[in-house]
């Protein structure tokens, strides 16, 4: 399992903030999806937390939608956050919103971690986090920390990206050396274990597909470098094939993923898992499968029936 060290996905981030809403075109064709889907469900929360807000464009949505509420912004990043509040659009209210009454409503930034949010328990009505879980290396660890400030019954809505994920770039690479050069991606139905084993009832959960294209290859790379995207896991720096100096290796990655065109364009597809799930009154009872994937059953649990 890759682990990734927090204080460089800050410092990543902190790097991009400032560019990083014009780069983020996919990010937030998402978030606007997360946001449409919420017409599906009937919910009047008072407070609502937005994980992973980054520069609040959600955020803002999440306000405008829910005009009464308390609306919490929480990202690692300060540079995002800074951005964040500053685009707020509760930083001073209308006329419109105080003759509304709406100026009352506060929106908050927080720097946290999803890991250890900096809550109460069972202090929140709605958690929205989109793509940003693929940044969390230890799931059960995060969605035990949603359950806990999640109010009962109250509503968990994700987006994160699937395996799919960067599958050209990743090709590419593998023409090359056999050294991890791009971040894996869970598969949604062990996301939709994990949800299970910390608390929440029946996740529903699809996959949607994206396709950005470009002219070059280095445009992809261009692009995820400035939404601060880059690999930023914990293990040793990849070592060039036998042979081949760093900038070798990159230059014959160039070009193995400019074979990868289609119909004259260089492909970068996206893998977007979206789901919603109910935090449980009290946790179900069930088959649990660990972190490899086994279920695990108890002997004490399984009925013997016994001979006359």
């Amino acid at each position: 399992m890759q682990t990734f060290s927090r204080a460089h996905i800050k410092q990543h981030f902190d790097h991009a903030a400032i560019q990083y809403e014009d780069a983020a075109v996919l990010q937030k064709r998402v978030a606007k999806d997360v946001d449409n889907r919420l017409d599906l469900i009937t919910l009047n929360p008072e407070v609502v937390l937005d994980v992973g807000a980054g520069t609040g464009f959600l955020t803002r949505h999440l306000e405008r939608r829910y005009p009464q509420a308390t609306c919490i912004g929480l990202d690692l990043s300060e540079q995002m956050l800074s951005l964040a509040k500053n685009r707020s659009l509760r930083s001073s209210p209308t006329w419109i919103q105080r003759l509304l009454g709406q100026s009352s409503a506060r929106t908050s930034f927080i720097n946290g971690d999803a890991n250890q949010l900096p809550l109460a328990d069972q202090s929140v009505d709605l958690i929205v986090t989109n793509l940003m879980l693929q940044w969390c290396d230890d799931l059960d660890l995060v969605f035990s920390e949603f359950r806990r400030v999640l109010k009962p019954e109250g509503l968990l809505m994700m987006t994160t990206f699937g395996p799919d994920t960067l599958k050209e770039l990743r090709q590419a690479w593998a023409k090359v050396d056999t050294n991890d050069h791009v971040n894996t991606f869970i598969d949604m139905h062990d996301i939709g274990d994990a949800l299970i084993r910390n608390g929440f009832g029946q996740p529903v959960l699809d996959v949607e597909h994206f396709t950005l294209t470009y002219d070059k290859p280095m445009g992809v790379l261009k692009d995820l470098k400035a939404i601060g995207a880059t690999r930023v896991g914990t293990t040793q720096p990849n070592q060039p094939a036998k042979g081949l100096t760093g900038k070798q290796c990159f230059t014959q990655m160039l070009d193995a993923y400019d074979g990868l065109r289609s119909a004259g364009r260089i492909p970068a597809t996206y893998e977007v898992v979206h789901g919603h799930a109910w935090a449980s009154p009290e946790i179900i009872k069930g088959p649990h499968r660990n972190r490899q994937g086994v279920v695990e059953i108890r002997l004490d649990d399984i009925p013997i029936q016994q001979s006359r």
